[in-house]
């Protein structure tokens, strides 16, 4: 039998910290591109935009290799490393197009008062970009629970395997059991479902207190 519950769990897990690091990591690239000179600003945003335009199957070999000499093979480090450069320059981008609408001056005041480039990131850009934060949490939790390849090319044992694995070897079963397939499904897609319901009802709380302060 296929232990589905332990790679929900594993699933679980790699989604979890790749999001974790994603937000962290996406969003002080965001907050530093969007306070540099605007020469410099362009280059970098012309190179995220570039980057969208790999296909990610280009960098599948040269990944590999990259892990096997590190000895990463078959760990959950494979699959959340490009969570340290922001998982996806959409992110990145995200994050540097909220910060680029708020104005300059709350950062110049910020920095007058001694506030440094982390607290003026952790307690004025960061609460300002929630709803975005919100949209790349979702994204970005999305993207590992879903992620096939990456399991598939760089997970060897049997037990380290996600549920996206789990739910390919159901279907290649001599006799495939579609009830449970289909059930298995259900279960599989079901964390995204409540992870975004969850996040859309924050959303919807912080919009309310808004409009609320406004009148």
């Amino acid at each position: 039998m296929i232990p589905l519950a332990r790679q929900l769990g594993n699933s679980l897990l790699v989604s979890s910290v790749g999001a974790g690091m994603t937000l962290l990591t996406a969003s002080w690239a965001g907050f530093a591109m969007a306070q540099m000179p605007p020469a410099i600003r362009r280059r970098l945003v012309a190179l995220a935009l570039f980057l969208l335009l790999v296909p990610a199957s280009a960098v599948w070999l040269p990944r590999y290799i990259f892990f096997a000499e590190l000895h990463l093979i078959d760990t959950y480090v494979a699959l959340v490393a490009p969570a340290v450069m922001g998982s996806k320059s959409l992110f990145v981008l995200m994050y540097y197009w909220t910060f680029r609408r708020v104005s300059g001056e709350l950062f110049e005041s910020a920095w007058l008062d001694g506030a440094g480039a982390w607290t003026s990131w952790r307690r004025i850009a960061l609460p300002l970009a929630a709803p975005t934060t919100l949209a790349v949490a979702v994204l970005a939790f999305s993207h590992y629970w879903s992620d096939f390849v990456d399991p598939l090319l760089f997970l060897k044992s049997a037990s380290r395997f996600t549920v996206t694995v789990g739910l390919r070897m159901l279907q290649q079963m001599d006799q495939t059991h579609w009830p449970l397939l289909l059930a298995a499904i259900t279960v599989a897609i079901a964390p995204v479902i409540v992870l975004y319901l969850f996040l859309q009802s924050v959303l919807r709380g912080d919009a309310d207190i808004v409009r609320r302060s406004l009148r």
